[in-house]
């Protein structure tokens, strides 16, 4: 085989794997998902509640969940799961948070990610700092749990961990009817290069908790560093609705202090914003195994306080 074809082949073997990797994911700016004509499933009676499958299409891509229901009639208010980092699939009943926020009336909506479990497309565009594509998605689900008549369209919101504190601002600023509320768990409030200076130096892959010598070196790195990459602030700026931020005072993944930090000053400016801080929790809050295992139980009793006084 010839050199240059050789060299062509190999470069299209590179570029496919790049792409699969998520580095070569369009995502314009222009992403959007208004109509995500969703198709509900039949709802499957669970005993204590009720489950239905549920698809919707944004930006070209079929994404797939489902759709846990509380006993009885409705209209019920509702949340919607969106995903940390990684190639995540839906969360399950069982999943912190979810069992309880339907046995308090809350219906709850999860799908896979796009481009994992059964949704369409290519996985996972935030990996690489890119978020119009799941914000578009994020706003789909909302639209589709609009779409039903035992949905309160006026109380929908948005909750989620991690990524999702970049992710969510972003969808809610594109809605013509922003939600009721969100609910973010470690979710970064600075932009994307200082959580990547911080989680570097603070040793996020390092087993054990995080010292107050990684704490200072870390927080310096940040400072080092500066403001790069996505900027999540104008978005959080913009927010109008009531908003819980629960955050670890032991995280290695975000600069929980400095992220804090953010929200009091927007607090100060009247933004309806509710911070707590687990002092010596880390970045899982509301994982199968929470580092505050108060965490899940703060996140669903504010939802529930928050859509009833709505």
């Amino acid at each position: 085989m010839p050199l240059n074809t050789r060299c062509v082949l190999l470069a299209l073997a590179l570029a496919t794997l790049f792409a699969a990797c998520g580095g070569g994911v369009n995502d314009p700016e222009s992403a959007r998902c208004g109509s995500p004509n969703a198709r509900f499933g039949e709802a499957q009676d669970r005993g204590d509640h009720s489950e239905a499958a549920v698809h919707f299409t944004c930006e070209g891509a079929v994404l797939a969940g489902t759709l846990y229901l509380p006993s009885g009639a409705g209209p019920f208010p509702a949340a919607v799961w969106v995903h940390g980092s990684g190639e995540q699939t839906r969360v399950p009943y069982a999943a912190a948070v979810v069992g309880s926020l339907v046995q308090k009336g809350i219906a709850v909506l999860s799908y896979d990610k796009r481009g994992a479990g059964d949704s369409e497309g290519a996985c996972c565009p935030g990996d690489n700092g890119h978020y119009n594509l799941l914000a578009a998605d994020a706003d789909g689900a909302v639209g589709a749990l609009r779409s039903r008549s035992d949905i309160d369209p006026a109380r929908v919101g948005f909750y989620g961990p991690s990524e999702a504190g970049w992710v969510v601002p972003l969808a809610d600023s594109r809605l013509a009817d922003p939600v009721a509320f969100t609910a973010l768990v470690s979710g970064p409030t600075v932009t994307t290069g200082e959580e990547a200076a911080w989680s570097k130096a603070a040793g996020e892959d390092e087993a054990g908790p995080l010292t107050e010598e990684k704490r200072a070196e870390a927080a310096q790195s940040v400072e080092d560093a500066g403001p790069s990459g996505f900027d999540p602030l104008p978005y959080i700026k913009s927010m109008e609705t009531p908003g819980l931020w629960l955050y670890g005072g032991g995280d290695k993944s975000i600069p929980a202090d400095r992220c804090v930090d953010i929200l009091e000053k927007l607090k100060a400016t009247g933004k309806d914003f509710t911070v707590v801080v687990f002092p010596d929790a880390g970045h899982g809050l509301v994982d199968t195994v929470p580092t505050a295992p108060e965490a899940p139980i703060t996140l669903a009793n504010w939802i529930e306080e928050t859509v009833k006084n709505g």
